[in-house]
């Protein structure tokens, strides 16, 4: 269902009239910039982007809208800001809780879009913890809630490799020793290896494990939109580390992704794939974040150009060198969507969902019209996307424009249900099949053996093909 706007919306907005708008700048239909060839207009420029964010409004009695043959319910309330999520192998789930980022604001403009950007976040402050979910006897309800890790610092990705389970805080990578069964947390993590946390504009580190478990990858923004720091500020960010998680020897995998939310890898491959949250302040149709595979050593544009290679005139110097290097990503999700989870399905979620990606909308803040706020699907033919993004999850936008949730991570567990954080709702939605059987949870219904499963928090449905394969984690922004 698509939501447009009304005058009954309470928006909390920077007015247009304040806008100096530059080039030959024409409209753009939402459905145009979809896919692998996105339409592009030109550039929008003025002294403030267009903000708007939703007012929000309670659920009462509702609940988000999935399609016919599914139902969705809250496993769990009450969180504080829940990012990603991780099925365990006997059918627990890990909630990584947190806020971070310790950025200055720079301009007149970075204090007005931070009143506006707060309309839409919780009151809440972030756990910094791991919570674990349990459904000990199978029927959907997950009646066991305990602390399983705190005192962390905005933890954020979550990958489980065999017996180690893997925690990207804002600032470091961590390991703790996990058992199957275990409640909480037997000892202090250890630390794998330092990540770049100084200002940390975007302060998500997305996580991901290779196929084999071998490698580790760690998505990391940018410390900025476009470089207004300083690119002494950028060292090390907007890349994709590949992780030796025995030494924490890294390397850049991939560089020019401006904030890669979440990372998943195939499943039955060991292709890597994201999804990244591109640059602002061009327009409401620039620039599509985009969903797309990672190639080891490829450059994805940013800072100096965004989706391939047109290049953004207010980097200087510029870098034509590097701009011819630029690669395209594969699929445009729209601008401004604020993609901040993906997940690969699996058979179990049947009907039209089998083949392909769920991507969770967080929803803009830098256009008149919200985008967004609801989980995707991405259908995939031959290991490519191919065709429109369909609605999933939904309902989060109210008719009268203001919002009720935001989707963050995604997860898809072995049975076919699809997990999703809401960091504005504070909750935990899990979809499931009208016509599914009742999952065998808790500690004692193992799906997978601890002892040779790789699982991150996103892509737990690899698990389900093949015990050694990876899954997937999210950020926001």
């Amino acid at each position: 269902m698509r939501h447009t706007s009304r005058s009954t919306r309470m928006r909390y907005a920077a007015p247009l009239s304040i806008l100096l708008l530059a080039g030959g700048a024409h409209a753009v239909d939402d459905d145009q910039q979809y896919g692998a060839n996105p339409e592009l207009p030109d550039p929008q420029r003025g002294l403030l982007p267009n903000m708007s964010v939703p007012e929000q409004a309670p659920w009462d009695d509702k609940l988000p809208t999935v399609p016919d043959g599914y139902s969705i319910q809250a496993i769990a309330t009450d969180l504080k800001i829940p990012r990603q999520t991780l099925v365990l192998p006997n059918g627990d789930i890990l909630v990584a809780e947190g806020s971070g980022g310790h950025a200055p604001k720079l301009k007149p403009k970075d204090f007005i879009a931070g009143v506006i950007k707060a309309k839409g976040k919780t009151s809440v402050k972030g756990g910094n913890r791991l919570t674990l979910l349990r459904d000990s006897d199978g029927d959907g309800t997950y009646e066991e809630q305990t602390v399983f890790a705190e005192n962390l610092d905005a933890p954020y990705g979550l990958a489980l490799v065999g017996n180690d389970l893997y925690v990207a805080n804002q600032g470091a990578l961590v390991r703790f020793d996990y058992q199957q069964g275990q409640t909480q947390a037997s000892g202090a993590p250890e630390l794998v290896t330092p990540l770049p946390a100084e200002i940390n504009h975007h302060w998500t580190k997305a996580l991901t494990a290779s196929a084999d478990g071998q490698t580790l990858y760690v998505g990391i923004g940018s410390n900025s939109n476009i470089t207004e720091r300083g690119m002494e500020a950028e060292v090390d960010r907007a890349e994709i580390w590949a992780i030796d998680p025995e030494t924490g020897a890294h390397r850049a995998y991939a560089t020019g992704v401006r904030n890669p939310t979440a990372l998943t890898i195939q499943p039955g491959t060991n292709r890597l794939w994201a999804v990244a949250n591109e640059r602002d302040e061009l327009g409401p149709h620039l620039v599509p974040d985009y969903l797309t595979s990672i190639q080891d050593g490829g450059f994805y544009g940013w800072p100096y150009s965004y989706w391939g290679q047109h290049v953004d005139p207010r980097v200087k110097p510029e870098n034509p060198k590097l701009v011819e290097s630029a690669i395209a990503p594969d699929y445009s999700l729209g601008s401004h969507r604020a993609p901040l989870g993906v997940a690969f399905s699996n058979d179990a979620v049947g009907g039209e969902f089998t083949d392909g990606a769920f991507v969770g909308e967080h929803g803009s803040w830098n256009r008149a019209d919200p985008v967004g706020y609801k989980v995707v699907f991405v259908p995939f033919q031959n290991g490519e996307p191919a065709g429109d993004p369909i609605d999933f999850v939904s309902g989060f936008l109210t008719d009268d424009g203001r919002t009720r949730g935001r989707p963050v991570g995604v997860t898809v567990a072995p049975d076919g249900s699809v997990i999703i954080a809401d960091d504005l709702t504070n909750a935990v939605w899990r979809v499931t099949r009208d016509d599914a059987g009742q999952p065998a949870n808790g500690a004692e219904g193992a799906t997978v053996s601890a002892d040779d499963s790789t699982m991150t928090g996103g892509e737990a449905d690899a698990a389900s093909d093949d015990p050694a394969a990876a899954g997937e984690t999210a950020s926001s922004t």
